[in-house]
């Protein structure tokens, strides 16, 4: 039999990380890493290996950082978790002990209860290699692609598929907006006619029916009867928590499926803990439930899960949520609660808004411009939430806005927020759009 004091089940964004963390902690510590796949795929550039990466052998993580951290690798797939005796049995065959145990056993694409997804060429999305190769081979004969979901997941496949070849790529969404779950309106509108103007057809407010075709896809029936042709289909309408070994083990589950644990990422077992997608999540405004499922949620949970094995060291605040995603040279940032979200979960809300290039002047090369809409408790004047659209700087000026979410910064601390600025990088410091943001909200709030 195999033992460590500390196994992880699962080598992606969570268990990885967990793992890492436990060596950094805990260095006198053995530390293995159980996984099923002898190759790991970087989860959110799955998308871009239909497009802008190429194949999925660009899309992995590495197995030289294990060595680097002295964790141990065992490929095999976990079949029983024996809590009695703190040992893994798997489907090799194999017995491993444990002192600890992380699950990290991550997520499963959700299946839609509509007739005919078992039909050829239609394509849920795990994160297989032979899997990708097979819808990659798919695609290459498609003329009419039918991604199902306008999400993140959809939307970057939709674009990613369009890119690469001259094939008709259609999303279908039931929600009024493509990504609307994650922005408001305005920002949702102008991602839509980005990707319209790229050559990708949206199709909202619309559901499938059905996906027709004799043994193979032909074409998908929306609801109003509507025949779309369709050479493939691609389900992109979110993620389930993979949670079957663990409830085997007799592990609860909280109210959104995944494993309950509490703020030290500890289930009710004290030697096992999870984290990243199968894991249970409360959200930072209130700790109600919280069903997001993101690889930046994943690692944070997994360093705290890592550094609490073998004495409590960090706290979990709750999931604020941090998105971004690209569509052209266009990104989109959100970070904690957009307006719709806060007014709907009864907040009284203030919101501030400025535009400006992202240089001064504006006629320093690599100028675009850059929305910004910060969202604050109107009494209080805590910030709730930014949204930021245009320039790809919005992808790390999104993490300066989560920083501030989480310490409960108000309008007027960021008001007078000291920003670096720069001609080349930045937007001038009269025109800064977080600090103008923040002052378009004091004003709404007098």
């Amino acid at each position: 039999m195999q033992r460590a004091d500390v196994v992880v089940i699962g080598g992606s964004a969570a268990g990885l990380t967990a793992a890492i963390t436990a060596r950094r902690h805990y260095p006198d510590k053995s530390t293995m890493i159980v996984r099923r796949e002898e190759q790991v795929l970087i989860p959110c550039g799955i998308p871009y290996i239909f497009g802008t990466v190429g194949s999925p052998e660009n899309d992995l993580v590495g197995d030289a950082v294990l060595d680097t951290h002295g964790i141990d690798l065992l490929v095999d797939e976990v079949a029983v978790i024996n809590r009695d005796d703190k040992t893994l049995s798997t489907t090799g065959g194999e017995q491993v002990g444990y002192d600890k145990l992380v699950i990290a056993t991550g997520s499963l694409p959700v299946m839609p209860p509509v007739p005919g997804f078992d039909k050829q060429n239609v394509f849920a999305v795990y994160k297989d290699i032979a899997l990708l190769k097979e819808i990659q081979a798919t695609l290459a004969d498609c003329a009419n692609l039918v991604v199902v979901g306008g999400g993140f997941i959809g939307v970057e496949f939709a674009d990613e598929c369009n890119k690469a070849s001259d094939m008709s790529v259609t999303i279908v969404e039931m929600l009024p907006h493509c990504l609307m779950l994650a922005y408001d309106d305005e920002f949702c509108q102008e991602a839509e006619k980005l990707l319209n103007e790229r050559g990708v057809k949206t199709l909202t407010g619309t559901k499938v029916a059905e996906v027709v075709g004799d043994g193979q896809v032909e074409g998908v029936r929306l609801e109003g009867g509507e025949v779309l042709e369709a050479d493939a289909v691609i389900l992109g309408i979110g993620a389930t928590a993979n949670v079957e070994l663990a409830k085997n083990a007799g592990l609860p589950l909280g109210a959104t499926g995944g494993i309950v644990v509490d703020r030290g990422m500890r289930t009710p077992d004290d030697d096992i803990f999870a984290c990243g997608d199968c894991a249970e999540k409360i959200s930072f405004f209130g700790g109600r439930p919280c069903p997001l499922k993101l690889a930046s949620i994943a690692t944070a949970e997994a360093r705290i899960a890592g550094a609490n094995l073998f004495s409590t060291r960090r706290e979990n605040i709750g999931t604020v949520g941090v998105w971004s995603t690209c569509i052209g040279e266009t990104a989109f940032a959100t970070a904690g609660l957009t307006e719709s979200l806060a007014r709907e979960r009864g907040y009284c809300v203030a919101v501030g808004e400025a535009a400006a290039p992202n240089r001064h002047p504006g006629g320093m090369p690599g100028m675009a411009e850059l929305h910004v809409k910060l969202v604050f408790e109107c009494r209080s004047g805590v910030l709730l939430g930014g949204q930021l659209m245009g320039d790809k700087a919005a992808g790390e000026l999104i993490n300066a806005i989560s920083a501030c979410v989480q310490r409960k910064m108000t309008a007027e601390d960021i008001a007078v927020f000291q920003a670096g600025t720069h001609p080349a990088l930045t937007a001038s410091p009269v025109a800064y759009q977080f600090v103008n943001a923040a002052e378009a909200a004091i004003a709404a709030m007098r």
